[in-house]
C-alpha cells in the first residue's frame, strides 16, 4: 500500500505484546520493524520469536529479513550526522530504509564546530539523491548541507544539548527557521519519519500502485 514495512513503536510495549504483533507480521511474510525497544525487552522478544534480529543503537528489532526489497531506490541516500551522539537517531533511519531496501551511505561526526569536516564530503553531498541530516545543539548542520546540493534534505533534531537545547527544541527551531532553500524538517528524535520521507523521495517511478 505504502511501500513501507509494518512498523511497530515498542517504546511502551510490553515484550508480551510486541511477541503477539510480531509473531502475527511474520507469518505474512512481509518484513516486520520494531522500533524503540530496550534491550533486555528485544531479548525477551528474541527468545520467544525466532528470526529476528537487534540493532542495540538503534533500538531496532526486524523480522524476515530475506523479503527485504533490493534496489528499491533510485539513486543514494546519504545520512549526515553532526556527533557521535546523534548516533541512534541516524541508525534508525539507515536500518529503517535498509529495511525498504534503499541504499545508504553515512558521514559521521560533521557538525559545524568543525567546519572543515563537512566541507571534505562535497562530492558524496552532490552525488546523493537525497539526504537526512541529523543533528542537536543549535541545529545548525543542516542549514550549511542543504546550501551545498540540489538534493532535497530532511533535517533531524535530536534531543542531544543542554540548557536552552530544550530537549531538542533549539535545533527543531533552528531548522525551521533556515533560510537554505530544499530543507525540510521532522519532529525531534524521528529518525524514522525522515527515512520515510527519504524512501518516497528516493523509491523507484512506479514502485508503489
Amino acid at each position: 500500500r505504502t511501500g513501507m514495512p509494518e512498523a511497530i513503536f515498542g517504546e511502551h510495549k510490553t515484550a508480551e505484546q510486541l511477541i503477539d504483533i510480531l509473531s502475527a507480521l511474520l507469518r505474512t511474510g512481509s518484513v516486520a520493524l520494531a522500533t524503540r525497544v530496550s534491550a533486555d525487552k528485544a531479548a525477551e522478544v528474541q527468545g520467544n520469536v525466532p528470526g529476528l534480529s537487534y540493532h542495540a543503537v538503534a533500538r531496532i528489532l526486524i523480522g524476515n529479513e530475506a523479503h527485504i526489497p533490493t534496489e528499491a531506490g533510485r539513486g543514494t541516500v546519504l545520512i549526515v550526522t553532526a556527533g557521535t551522539s546523534d548516533l541512534p537517531v541516524a541508525e534508525e533511519a539507515r536500518l529503517t530504509l535498509y529495511s525498504c531496501g534503499h541504499t545508504v551511505n553515512t558521514i559521521h561526526d560533521a557538525g559545524v564546530a568543525g567546519i572543515h569536516r563537512i566541507l571534505a564530503h562535497v562530492a558524496a553531498l552532490q552525488q546523493a539523491t537525497v539526504i537526512i541530516v541529523v543533528a542537536g545543539m543549535e541545529g545548525a548542520l543542516p542549514s550549511v548541507v542543504a546550501g551545498m546540493t540540489a538534493a532535497p534534505v530532511i533535517g533531524v533534531p535530536t534531543s542531544i544539548g543542554y540548557g536552552t537545547g530544550a530537549g531538542g527544541y533549539s535545533a527543531l527551531l533552528g531548522m525551521l527557521n533556515s533560510c537554505s532553500p530544499g530543507l525540510a524538517v521532522v519532529n525531534i528524535d524521528n529518525g524514522f519519519g525522515a527515512a520515510c520521507m527519504a524512501a518516497a523521495i528516493n523509491r523507484k517511478t512506479g514502485d508503489v500502485v
